[in-house]
């Protein structure tokens, strides 16, 4: 879903600039159809590589300490706190309302979700919304950031370490963000980001711990830190990467993205990526939301007490037409028993409507034309018109 702060290619600056001046006088022009050239090798930035190197060995070094029952117990509170502060502020803040806008927020809601995103330490909502919505529209192509055809690693974190594609940075730029750009908190947070950065994701949490329950000061670095960012991190590039490879596609077989209860569980709601990508613009991010789906029901609740509003979701015929549509067959009820035949069953009940994310059923080529996938849902509403119109003449 996102990136890091290491990776210097996600903010425009002298790396990005080269890559474009290079792209330029190759002439590297955007093909008529936009696929993964698997010729292409991706170049390794070493400082980038052995920084999150050392962030795992520290974070490695902080969970052992944090499961181990060697940190008092209200460090670990607020630790698990923290995180999950944190991860809400992605998955709510940077995903659902500012690159979506799936919903709308007050001005106080949106400066909380600004700072919780901030403490997750995934680069700010700018640059985060920037490269998913063009994961968006040019999903597992080379225009994707992080294109799951590339593998396992790549898409999970292999594309921070690596300098991005030509046609990541080409079509970034063509990306709108004339929405955001006319946000003056977004644009604050990412002119001081860094210092924002410091203070939320790695002073405060690190300090409480120290100041108010006599946790040791390195002890409190390594667990609300270093354990803390690459927990959560790895748990957000599952997205990316699980949830683009291991899974079922009930609402669109021509989408990459996969239905997958473990990445769900994990990312707080995320995993329901074929479903997400189908309806982008939907709150929930699924079609249920009471299935490990916490940020729906955290969004409705914002939403009772004020604070959310004008929350968009497809309708049930919305999402049905589309099953029958382009559906791979596999949905818990509009389904057919042979495609469900090619779905391995998990033992457990683990989720009685996805119980399993191995399938073997083919995945897509992912080949799009230069203007990629829409970011929100225009076929579907030219359908539901007419089908409305057909209803209204029968």
């Amino acid at each position: 879903m996102t990136a890091s702060n290491i990776h210097c290619h996600n903010e425009p600056g002298a790396c990005e600039k080269s890559d474009l001046n290079k792209m330029e006088k190759e002439k590297s022009p955007i093909t008529k159809y936009i696929g993964t050239d698997y010729s292409y090798t991706h170049e390794i930035v070493w400082q980038n590589a052995i920084g999150f190197l050392i962030l795992h060995l520290l974070g490695i070094w902080g969970t052992v300490l944090l499961f181990s029952g060697k940190i008092y117990l209200s460090t670990f509170i607020w630790t698990v706190c923290i995180t999950y502060a944190g991860s809400e502020g992605v998955t709510i803040g940077a995903h659902r309302c500012f690159t979506h806008k799936s919903f709308k927020a007050t001005p106080l809601l949106k400066a909380i979700l600004i700072a919780l995103q901030t403490i997750a330490g995934q680069n700010s909502v700018f640059i985060w919304c920037r490269d998913h919505r063009l994961h968006h529209r040019y999903s597992d192509t080379d225009g994707d950031p992080h294109n799951s055809k590339r593998g396992f690693f790549f898409c999970h974190m292999g594309w921070l370490m690596t300098k991005k594609h030509p046609y990541v940075i080409e079509l970034g730029r063509r990306i709108d963000m004339s929405d955001l750009q006319a946000d003056w908190m977004v644009m604050f947070q990412k002119k001081y980001y860094y210092y924002l950065y410091f203070l939320l994701a790695i002073f405060i949490p690190t300090s409480v711990p120290v100041y108010f329950f006599g946790e040791n000061l390195w002890t409190s670095l390594l667990v609300c830190y270093f354990a803390r960012y690459v927990l959560s991190l790895n748990g957000t590039w599952l997205v990316n990467s699980a949830a683009h490879l291991y899974g079922t596609r009930p609402y669109d077989q021509n989408l990459q993205p996969v239905e997958s209860w473990f990445v769900s569980l994990i990312s707080l709601g995320e995993g329901w990526h074929n479903y997400h990508h189908a309806f982008p613009w939907d709150y929930k991010a699924a079609e249920l939301s009471m299935h490990f789906n916490q940020s729906a029901s955290i969004i409705r609740f914002l939403e009772r007490i004020g604070l959310a509003y004008d929350l968009k979701t497809a309708s049930p015929e919305l999402v049905k037409n589309r099953i029958i549509r382009t559906g791979d067959g596999s949905h818990y009820e509009l389904g057919t028993e042979e495609a469900r035949e090619a779905v391995k069953i998990s033992w457990g009940p683990l989720h009685p409507l996805n119980p399993s994310y191995n399938s073997t059923l083919k995945a897509p080529d992912a080949i799009l034309k230069p203007g990629g996938l829409p970011l929100y849902h225009e076929k579907d509403i030219l359908d539901a018109d007419v089908m409305k119109r057909k209803t209204s003449q029968a």
